[in-house]
């Protein structure tokens, strides 16, 4: 055999060798995929049988109680709207400054400048309990002391998004082409005005698809709000931001656990409550994959 047909030999064993594990970790990938997706459907399901049946409107207008059969999440459903509000209060205007200093005005070789982008990066993977002794160290017994309140934990879930917020917020304003900036401010604009009416508005659809997924990211945690001291038993809506509160998750927790040890049929409850739960976030992300496909611009 030649030397060059046995280098074409290998020329063309190369390529079937090369699809052959291509063909191979894609159905890796695609098994994958498919027992997440057969595993969450089974959970889907086991919720939806065990608590369709307790989705009823006494369920949404009655306060929690001792009796499984009169129990409700009024208090938890109207916490955590108030819980949402305030921390979407907190995050996007703070959320959208610091993005904006950071992608417009931050100068890249200041130290103090990278030091606060590596933070960022850094917070966005840190645990959300850490969050919890944050807030309960500065918001709940520090200089603030705002006690176990609805405004302690609106701020301490909403510290727990903004990395997220900030993040989602400064990709949007990078995603708008230099070439709006340069054409604004050859026409006399100045910096800010360029911002206010050319950057920030293209970079709106990006910076709303961020807050929401934030905050849908917030509205399903339990541990800082079990560590700033959110109540499981309570039976009346939040008055104000120095009101005590509770949450669907925490009501959840407080079901789940007490299904185990009680002689009450709390797991309908619990899975009803997970199903209201599951509605809000299917709602948030929708909202924001709309807004993503109705505002998105081509540039």
């Amino acid at each position: 055999m030649s030397v060059t047909s046995a280098t074409g030999q290998a020329i063309e064993r190369a390529p079937t060798s090369r699809r052959a594990k291509d063909l191979a970790f894609r159905l890796l990938l695609l098994s994958c995929l498919g027992a997440a997706i057969v595993l969450l459907g089974l959970l889907l399901g086991d919720v939806i049988v065990d608590g369709a049946g307790s989705l009823t409107p006494d369920f949404l207008t009655s306060f929690t109680s001792i009796d499984a059969g009169k129990a409700g999440i009024e208090a938890a459903f109207w916490g955590t709207i108030w819980l949402m509000v305030i921390c979407a209060a907190f995050i996007i205007p703070v959320g959208v400054a610091t993005a904006i200093y950071l992608e417009e005005y931050a100068d890249s070789e200041r130290w103090y400048n990278r030091l606060i982008e590596v933070n960022i990066q850094n917070l966005a993977a840190v645990p959300s309990v850490v969050y919890g002794i944050l807030g309960l160290a500065f918001l709940v017994r520090g200089a603030l002391s705002f006690g176990s309140t609805v405004l302690a934990g609106g701020l301490t879930l909403g510290l727990l998004v903004l990395p997220v917020v900030i993040i989602s917020g400064r990709e949007a304003i990078r995603a708008v082409p230099p070439s709006i900036r340069e054409g604004s401010m050859a026409l006399g604009a100045t910096q800010w005005q360029t911002i206010r009416r050319q950057v920030l508005p293209a970079s709106i659809p990006g910076i709303a698809t961020g807050v929401i997924l934030a905050l849908s990211r917030a509205i399903g945690e339990t541990a800082p709000l079990i560590v700033v001291g959110a109540a499981t038993v309570i039976a009346f809506n939040p008055e104000g931001l120095d009101s005590q509160f509770t949450a669907l998750p925490i009501q959840i927790f407080d079901w789940i656990s007490r299904a185990s040890n009680d002689v009450n049929n709390y797991k309908p409850l619990a899975a009803a409550a997970i199903l209201v739960l599951m509605i809000m976030l299917v709602l948030m992300n929708s909202i924001a994959i709309w807004l993503r496909n109705r505002y998105e611009q081509k540039w």
